[in-house]
């Protein structure tokens, strides 16, 4: 029996006193627990040695628009529940990784929105008792796997101890105006219109609040949250040779009213509109091995992907993975003038709210900040309570969107720099690299929407980025020029060894980050980064052209007045 299920009486006698901040949500789950905990530990066989609950509410408001009409306006409250049940010890339980098999035992089953102690807690004892039946069950095919199977490489436990931890906040309330943002993205999804190449036009707000409880079977209590809010900015199109094109933006921040104001809203469509026009003109690329820029935003996107993916805890245990960095530790991997830091503590870079910031983690570990790389040199990786060598407890990295397993993820990825310079210095050691190597040109990477890796050990190493916004730039004098279709591509050993020097700005890349936990918010902040080399290909080109019909007649500035003024009236 693992001593801290031995604690688990005594700690809920510490806290009881801390009740009346806590919501009836929270005072039941706390209840249910410790009632299915003691039932379990005296009945079954095996008896759990750990229980956790997990509830997500979220409340959210949303309102999309296109060309200067509404598409919907919604919103909604939602709760969800994840069971995590451990029955063996921490040394080998049934989320032990066995070669082809993955542990999956989270539903985010859904719970009733109000709180009514008996639908709560009927929903919460059958759930816990399947996926209690499923934790045994899978206990039962370990434990013969271990006796057939060959030694594993890293043999350290399957849970780690983390420190008890109670936290109560109050529950955040959404402030947003539905009909002042219904109205606000009517205006501003209105300036497509203006733009004949845009065939698709999306403006959309999204505005939420977000609780989080957490109880385990070892004391910890927790009732924390976050308000969130991004809008979006989308325009498509398509050249004449088929291939789609598209130009976006997107604006985050923790409230909607400290969003950019809408004139500066206003300006961010029409740049995106004027971008994918000029798109819609400019050359397809060619395949291209040469010396770039990524500006800082496409740069925190190509650290997440070809580093930050290879350097969460799990991926070094498991043995279906490449471990890039497994045995790097002390050593160095990126050039000495970089260093890395994951900080999910930091809430805001200058005036930019951060997407991957939390108090607490997904395992209610309290988080961290990690001093990934220093100088160059590796020195930890990000840890969820999945113990690997050398790095046997939990840093705060521990993640999950609701109905996935938590495994260690990022959160706010910042690269530092010592040898930062200038940007129009930056721009200079490009052009000289570009006459030292003999090339024609190089690149310039503005804008990236994102990308992709392979960290699996039976496929290539490699990465792709997807940049929406490149230029050529010559060092002869000539003016930049914009290609379209580019994709970066490249493995990741490589392409750190090509970073040349950076800038001293820093720029933040907000978005949602996709892998075996499920979706989680998370932000990349770096410089802009001179490479010396960096390899292009061209994207696939459309299976269609453009439509052959007419684009409708464009209405004029009356019209426009009286369809707003229609909207107007009919909000009130």
């Amino acid at each position: 029996m693992w001593q801290l299920a031995l604690l688990f009486p005594l700690i809920f006698g510490e806290i009881r006193g801390l009740a009346q901040n806590a919501s009836p949500l929270l005072e039941t789950l706390s209840a249910e627990l410790q009632r299915n905990f003691l039932e379990l530990q005296a009945k079954a066989d095996p008896p759990p040695y750990f229980i956790a609950y997990s509830v997500v509410e979220e409340e959210s408001q949303t309102a999309a628009g296109s060309f200067g009409s509404l598409l919907n306006s919604a919103g909604g409250l939602t709760r969800s529940l994840d069971v995590t049940v451990r029955v063996g010890s921490p040394k080998l339980d049934n989320y032990h990784r066995m070669r082809g098999d993955v542990a999956q035992f989270a539903s985010a089953l859904p719970l009733p929105v109000e709180d009514n102690p008996n639908a709560i807690r009927r929903r919460v004892w059958l759930e816990t008792d399947r996926v209690y039946r499923l934790a045994s069950q899978r206990l039962i095919r370990i434990r013969a796997n271990t006796q057939v199977k060959a030694s594993e490489e890293d043999p350290s436990d399957d849970f780690s101890a983390a420190p008890v931890s109670t936290y109560i906040e109050p529950v955040r309330r959404l402030s947003f105006s539905q009909t002042e943002w219904n109205a606000r993205i009517r205006r501003l999804s209105q300036e497509c219109n203006k733009h004949r190449g845009v065939l698709s036009c999306l403006v959309l707000i999204v505005a939420a609040r977000q609780t989080k409880y957490f109880v385990n079977s070892e004391g910890t209590r927790l009732q924390h949250g976050r308000t969130f809010a991004r809008l979006s900015i989308q325009v498509r199109g398509k050249a004449s040779d088929g291939m789609d094109l598209l130009a976006t933006n997107h604006f985050d921040a923790v409230t909607a009213d400290r969003l950019p104001k809408e004139e500066a809203l206003l300006a961010a469509v029409k740049k995106s509109c004027e971008q994918l026009t000029a798109l819609l003109k400019a050359p397809p690329v060619d395949p291209f091995v040469g010396p770039a820029i990524l500006s800082g935003s496409a740069a925190g996107v190509f650290f997440h992907e070809i580093f930050g993916h290879r350097i969460e805890g799990h991926r070094q245990k498991d043995e279906s993975e490449g471990q890039t960095f497994t045995k790097s530790v002390g050593k160095p991997v990126l050039p000495e003038f970089l260093s890395v830091i994951s900080d999910p503590t930091r809430d805001s870079i200058g005036k930019v709210d951060l997407s991957g910031s939390y108090r607490y983690d997904d395992e209610g570990v309290p988080a961290q900040a990690v001093r990934v790389v220093e100088q160059g040199i590796l020195k930890s990786f990000l840890m969820s309570r999945s113990p690997i060598r050398g790095f046997p407890t939990s840093n705060g990295h521990g993640r999950r969107q609701a109905g996935a397993e938590v495994v260690s993820r990022q959160s706010n990825l910042i690269v530092e720099s010592s040898k930062a310079v200038e940007p129009a210095q930056l721009r200079m050691l490009l052009l000289e690299e570009i006459k030292r190597q003999g090339k024609p040109y190089g690149l310039y990477f503005e804008q990236v929407t994102g990308g992709f890796t392979t960290t699996a050990r039976q496929g290539l190493q490699a990465f792709t980025v997807i940049p929406l916004i490149v230029y050529r730039v010559y060092a002869d004098g000539r003016p930049d020029e914009l290609v379209r279709g580019v994709s970066i591509v490249g493995t990741p050993l490589a392409s750190f060894s090509k970073i040349l020097a950076t800038s001293n700005v820093p720029e933040v890349f907000n978005g949602i980050c996709g892998a075996e936990s499920g979706n989680v918010p998370v932000s990349a902040v770096s410089p802009a980064l001179l490479v010396s080399e960096i390899e292009i290909q061209r994207q696939p080109a459309g299976l269609d052209s453009p439509p052959l019909l007419p684009r409708p007649s464009l209405p004029d500035s009356a019209d426009l007045k009286t369809a707003a003024q229609t909207g107007r009236e009919r909000q009130h």
